[in-house]
Formats: structure tokens, C-alpha cells, sequence
């Protein structure tokens, strides 16, 4: 039986083998690395303080994720994708409540930035 996400540590390792996984990923590795220019050094402290704060109200986040990604060639593929690898990495992880919310709230990310930008493409 595998543990539930309980603390940052587990961010940690979600977050750190989460994007292992994007970065080997052929549809969202060019996004991140090429048209994004992602700082690998920068941007994972910022996802485990972001996830620290949706799954235990901790993380001292502050940002506004959502303007970093208007400006990215993503669409609705992308978000699967997105969707589709962090949903297996937790599954491999972890299991239990946490790891359930971690989902849903994942979902719910993709689902909200995905619509947006479809509705701010649409008006263009």
C-alpha cells in the first residue's frame, strides 16, 4: 500500500519526478524548454511552494500563474497531456485523500486555464 501525500518532502518528490516527466515528454518538453525557456532552478521551489499551498495551506506562494501561460502555443492536447502525467506520477506515488485532492485540484487548474484561453483566443 502506497502513503498518502502528508508534507513538502512528498511535494517535493511529486513535483521533482512530475516534471522529470515533462521534461521527456514530446508534446510538453518543447514548451517548457524551447518557447518557454523554463529556469528549472527558479520554477520547482515555485511548484513546491504552490502545491504545499493548494494541499496544506503552507508554501508562502505568491504569483499569478495563470498570465505566465497566455503567452504559450498550448491548446487542449497540452492540457491532457499535462493532465494525463500528473495524474499517473501521484498514481505511481501515492495513494489516498491528499493524493486524491492533488488530483481534482489538478483537474480543475487545467480545466479553468484551458477554458480561458480557448474564450481569450476566441475574441482575438
Amino acid at each position: 500500500m502506497k502513503k498518502d501525500i502528508q508534507n513538502e518532502k512528498d511535494i517535493k518528490l511529486l513535483v521533482d519526478t512530475f516534471y522529470k516527466r515533462v521534461n521527456q515528454n514530446e508534446l510538453l518538453s518543447p514548451i517548457f524548454n524551447d518557447f518557454a525557456n523554463v529556469n528549472w532552478d527558479s520554477h520547482l521551489p515555485t511548484m513546491y511552494r504552490f502545491w504545499n499551498g493548494i494541499l496544506f495551506g503552507e508554501g508562502n506562494y505568491k504569483g499569478s500563474p495563470f498570465a505566465k501561460h497566455i503567452p504559450l502555443p498550448i491548446d487542449k492536447t497540452h492540457f491532457e497531456k499535462w493532465l494525463s502525467l500528473f495524474t499517473a506520477t501521484i498514481d505511481e506515488l501515492f495513494e489516498g485523500n491528499k493524493a486524491d485532492e492533488a488530483k481534482q485540484r489538478a483537474t480543475i487548474i487545467g480545466y479553468t486555464f484551458q477554458s480561458k484561453l480557448e474564450y481569450m483566443n476566441n475574441k482575438k
